[in-house]
């Protein structure tokens, strides 16, 4: 595994605990390119009051914003959760070549979130994207976050 997978991840985690300290829930997507940081990002549906404020989607938004353009081509995201398929269709249309993540979307689903059960792999396949997946990275520390999440008296689903 690349060292490199374990760093970014890192930052996508760190940003999810953040996110959930502020009343979030307990994901995290950092966007990357040729080594560097674009975008990090936490989920933000209950700030904004917006189903689709998912991490990977605030994330996408924030690197296209930096870049000036919604070509993604060449960057990684990595993503404390696999992505639900608004966030893999996100991925796919911006061009990004590959999803990392930790945590399984039946994972999410065991903590009460409302996901879609249809992995990132049968999405790829069903629509013959080209996105590289890189799965399980740290998912034991990925799915910590789901229990730090729900020990904190303002943690709620979706």
């Amino acid at each position: 595994m690349k060292n490199n997978h374990l760093k970014f991840l890192r930052y996508a985690i760190k940003k999810a605990e953040a996110g959930i300290k502020l009343g979030q829930t307990p994901f995290g997507a950092c966007i990357v390119k040729d080594g560097r940081i674009l975008a990090c990002a936490h989920n933000q549906v209950w700030k904004n009051t917006d189903i689709t404020a998912h991490a990977e989607i605030m994330a996408i938004r924030a690197a296209t914003r930096k870049l000036k353009k919604i070509d993604l081509s060449g960057c990684v995201i990595y993503s404390t959760c696999e992505p639900c398929p608004m966030c893999f269709a996100a991925c796919h249309w911006a061009r990004i070549k590959e999803i990392v993540y930790g945590a399984k979307i039946k994972d999410a689903r065991q903590f009460g979130f409302n996901e879609l059960a249809i992995s990132n792999f049968k999405l790829k396949k069903i629509t013959q994207s080209k996105i590289k997946i890189t799965p399980g990275v740290l998912a034991k520390e990925n799915i910590a976050l789901f229990k730090f999440w729900q020990a904190q008296d303002s943690c709620r689903v979706y």
